[in-house]
């Protein structure tokens, strides 16, 4: 199962790296990394996944690569139901 996030991103913090949680629910993602060569987004995908408790791997930026904000697709491990069969 999936979700879609959408974050705001500031590269180049000295604030970070840190998760700021808005009284919205809204993330705002402080990366010390500059906004080059994808190095801000590749630290947003790390932090937005050690925050959400999953791998990064199943962090994926689907659109604002260039932008401050970003949308990405979450996948969320399963869990197995107590019979195993995952019903």
């Amino acid at each position: 199962m999936s979700e879609i996030v959408v974050v705001r991103a500031k590269p180049g913090s000295r604030k970070g790296p840190l998760v700021e949680v808005g009284d919205d629910g809204a993330l705002t993602i402080y990366v010390r990394e500059p906004a080059v060569e994808g190095k801000a987004n590749d630290a947003v995908v790390k932090l937005l996944a050690t925050h959400l408790g999953v791998p990064p791997s199943r962090v994926e930026l689907v659109s604002g690569a260039t932008s401050r904000v970003k949308r990405f697709r979450v996948t969320r491990l399963r869990r197995a139901t107590a019979g195993g069969n995952g019903d």
